[in-house]
């Protein structure tokens, strides 16, 4: 019997779907369990809810107080995860947001969960990485990796890699049980979130290079030196590296090999972390969201803000996704670039969204983590 591609059964899975008049099944996870969502690009590919044409309908569905919230939601099985300054990470009825379960740190959490085979990964400003058991907030183990963590965790073939604050290093710990498999010390903080494609782990570090090594071993492959400290997480999109550092610009890096591609100027810091979709970089600057073409670097659109972003941009179904330290959450047409909706915080949003099953999940200014939904 002949073998059949992938490409060719997908293709025969939609036709004989619209045949039977169903709708193709979506071929990625509908869910957002990590910062980087699970193809490093934080685009949902599965929303089909929300999109250009009733996205302006958003309304606030509900808001759980918590203390300070920067750290990013993670949506999995209807639940949402998330952490706070209050020194707690949170599970919460994705639909309703009652709380489900609370399990207290040492610290505060600005790093943002990830969700992997029933387990919850965060980092604590108490310099541990914790593993959680999902439905009950059980401590399962945990990993001491430097004082302060603001790196998120990413979780790839049963492996956590994060990064640490005065550790200045990234780990990969055993998924199962916490053991270190390997590490790397880089010459400053970590503060970004490592990405994982094709067997290749990518990271960033204030001593301003990116570094790209083996996600198995820690070999080293290469890495690039910016201008600048760089605590923007790379996103990884069709064999390329895109990166924000704080020497105003935005990278497209070969991912093979590190060589530069092209690079934009956005004239100041870039912390915001990069999201990709259609051939389109998303990215936040010190008051604007910058949308270029992914292949050339050329400018296609910024939208301004009254401050700067820091939040990362989501994408989903034809909308981009953003908070800004003017205190607003926006969804912007990622065509265009125009304002579709917005939404009145009482404080910075340093939390990014995530974007699930028709809800927006993002943390609103000082206490709070709210879902916006269609009425």
């Amino acid at each position: 019997m002949k073998r059949v591609s992938i490409g060719v059964l997908i293709l025969c899975v939609a036709f004989l779907s619209v045949a039977w008049g169903q709708q193709p099944t979506c071929m990625f996870s509908p869910f957002w369990a990590e910062f980087h969502k699970q193809n490093m690009q934080r685009e949902n590919r599965c929303e089909k809810m929300l999109n250009v044409g009733n996205v302006g309908d958003l309304a606030l569905k509900w808001s759980y107080k918590a203390g300070g919230v920067s750290s990013s939601p993670a949506v999995a099985d209807g639940v949402v995860y998330f952490g706070s300054d209050d020194s707690n990470v949170y599970a919460l009825n994705a639909n309703s947001g009652a709380k489900l379960w609370s399990y207290k740190t040492g610290g505060e959490i600005q790093s943002s969960p990830a969700v992997a085979n029933g387990v919850v990964y965060v980092g604590s400003d108490d310099g541990n990485l914790y593993a959680l058991h999902a439905d009950t907030g059980t401590k399962l183990w945990s990993y001491a990796t430097g004082l302060v963590n603001y790196s998120s965790p990413a979780v790839a073939n049963g492996v956590v890699y994060v990064g640490s604050y005065y550790g200045h290093s990234v780990y990969a710990l055993n998924a199962k049980t916490g053991t270190k498999l390997w590490s790397y010390i880089t010459g400053g903080i970590v503060f970004s979130s490592p990405a994982v494609a094709d067997g290749v782990v990518y990271f960033t570090s204030d001593d301003q290079k990116v570094y790209a090594r083996n996600a198995k071993t820690g070999a080293k492959l290469w890495s690039y030196t910016t201008g600048g400290p760089v605590d923007s997480s790379p996103a990884v999109a069709n064999g390329v590296v895109y990166v924000g550092s704080d020497d105003g610009n935005v990278y497209a890096l070969r991912a093979k090999t590190g060589a530069h591609l092209w690079s934009y100027s956005t004239r100041n810091a870039v912390y915001s972390s990069p999201a990709v979709a259609n051939g389109v970089v998303y990215v936040g600057g010190a008051g604007d969201v910058y949308a270029l073409n992914a292949r050339t670097g050329a400018y296609l659109w910024n939208f301004g803000t009254q401050g700067p972003v820091f939040s990362s941009p989501a994408v989903a179904n034809g909308v981009v996704y953003v908070g800004s330290d003017d205190y607003n959450v926006y969804a912007l047409n990622a065509k265009t670039g125009a304002l579709l909706w917005s939404y009145a915080t009482d404080n910075t949003v340093y939390s990014s969204p995530a974007v699930s099953n028709g809800i927006v999940y993002v943390g609103t200014g000082t206490n709070n983590v709210s879902a916006f939904g269609l009425n």
